[in-house]
C-alpha cells in the first residue's frame, strides 16, 4: 500500500517547510546508494570516511560531488588539503566500510592499516580492490546545513576489476 506523507505548514519566519528530519532519514534509507571510501592525502595529513551521497556532475569537464558532514575530521583535512580519491566500494570491501564509517576501533590514520592502498597524481590513497577510483581536484565547496557540498574536478581514473559492487539500503549493506 502507498503511504504519502505530507509537511506541516511552513514556517512562518523562513518560509521553509518544516519537514520531519526522522521521516526524511527514513525515506533516504530506502534509497539504494553505491558505498565508497572518500580519501585524501596532503599537507593537512592523511584522511578518509565511508560516504553513500556521491554523485556524478558532468564529464566534460569530468566532475563529481561529495557530502560530508562538516564537524567531522575527515571533512576539515579534505577542505584543507584540496583533493580528494571517491573509491567506489566491490561487496569483498564491506569490512572497509566499516572501518572508515567510525564502526571499528581503528581511527584516523590507522584505518589505512587496512586494504591495500597506493596513490594516483593528487597523492590521495587509492584503493586497488576498488571497483573504480576518482583521482579530485576540489573546485568548490559549500555549507548546506550540516554538511559540505564538495564539487571536485576528476584528474585521474583507476579502474578496477568487474565484481559485484556494495551498496548500502535499509541501513544495511547488500551485495549488487
Amino acid at each position: 500500500m502507498l503511504k504519502t506523507h505530507t509537511s506541516p505548514p511552513s514556517d512562518a519566519a523562513s518560509g521553509a517547510p518544516a519537514l520531519d528530519p526522522g521521516l526524511f532519514r527514513e525515506g533516504m534509507s530506502r534509497v539504494a546508494g553505491a558505498v565508497h571510501i572518500v580519501t585524501t592525502q596532503g599537507s593537512a595529513g592523511r584522511a578518509g570516511l565511508t560516504a553513500t551521497a556521491v554523485a556524478p556532475v558532468t564529464d566534460s569537464p569530468a566532475s563529481l560531488l561529495v557530502c560530508v558532514n562538516s564537524a567531522g575530521r575527515s571533512a576539515q583535512v579534505l577542505l584543507a588539503n584540496k583533493v580528494f580519491c571517491v573509491n567506489t566500494l566491490s561487496a569483498p570491501d564491506l569490512p572497509l566500510a566499516d572501518i572508515f564509517a567510525g564502526r571499528t576501533d581503528l581511527h584516523g590514520q590507522d584505518r589505512f592499516s587496512s586494504g591495500q592502498w597506493e596513490d594516483l597524481l593528487t597523492g590521495s590513497p587509492t584503493l586497488m580492490t576498488s571497483l573504480v577510483s576518482f583521482d579530485c581536484r576540489l573546485t568548490e565547496a559549500r555549507v548546506v546545513a550540516t554538511h559540505h557540498v564538495i564539487l571536485g574536478e576528476i584528474v585521474a581514473v583507476r579502474l578496477g576489476d568487474r565484481m559485484p559492487a556494495l551498496v548500502y539500503q535499509g541501513r544495511l549493506y547488500h551485495e549488487l
